[in-house]
């Protein structure tokens, strides 16, 4: 894939907007705040394709980038405590009919703070791409927060946490430095050609 090629395309609020599933789509799953949009921007050497917000739970819609002969899809960030439980009924309601139309998902990354073990939120997702057997890898975010004597032992433990979930591997990113960039850009380029 071309990162450079890279256009929003729409957002989505509701599923029966959702546009045809006409090429491999890459999602982007995580908690409010986790960093999506920074990673997303990242990936495609852009800043500001995916809008970042310092106000977690701004992204409530699917946002979809074609990315060359790809999509990127970004899913609204869950686990944000201050919005409505009818906003929330209908994220949900939105993701569920994501995954449960017959889309060309090849991979769904799922973003995790490196900082943090994963929240409860995060452990809900993690069981519900298990149950729906969604192949995915984990993204841990913020890696430059960390100090280089940390980094192993963070990415072991993230490993040994996600494994029993059938997560495929897991990458330590940074979208301020740009650590573990060209590693999980060459994962979503052989998963958007498989």
């Amino acid at each position: 894939m071309n990162y450079n090629k890279s256009e929003f395309m729409a957002s989505y609020g509701l599923s029966r907007q959702l546009p045809e599933s006409d090429r491999p789509e890459i999602v982007f799953s995580g908690r409010s705040n986790v960093g999506k949009s920074s990673l997303i921007n990242k990936l495609c050497n852009r800043k500001n394709l995916a809008r970042v917000s310092a106000t977690p739970g701004k992204t409530a819609t699917i946002n979809f980038y074609r990315i060359d002969t790809a999509y990127f899809v970004d899913l609204p960030g869950y686990g944000y405590a201050k919005v409505s439980n009818a906003e929330r009924d209908r994220w949900d309601e939105l993701i569920n009919s994501y995954f449960e139309a017959d889309r060309a998902v090849c991979l769904l990354v799922q973003l995790l703070d490196s900082r943090h073990a994963p929240s409860a939120d995060d452990v809900q997702m993690l069981e519900y791409l298990r149950y729906h057997n969604i192949p995915f890898v984990a993204a841990l975010t913020k890696a430059d927060k960390l100090k280089k004597s940390q980094l192993e032992a963070t990415k072991q433990e993230f490993e040994r946490i996600c494994a029993p979930y059938g997560c495929k591997q897991v990458f330590l990113t940074s979208a301020e430095n740009g650590y573990g960039m060209e590693d999980l850009r060459a994962l979503l380029n052989e998963s958007a050609q498989g």
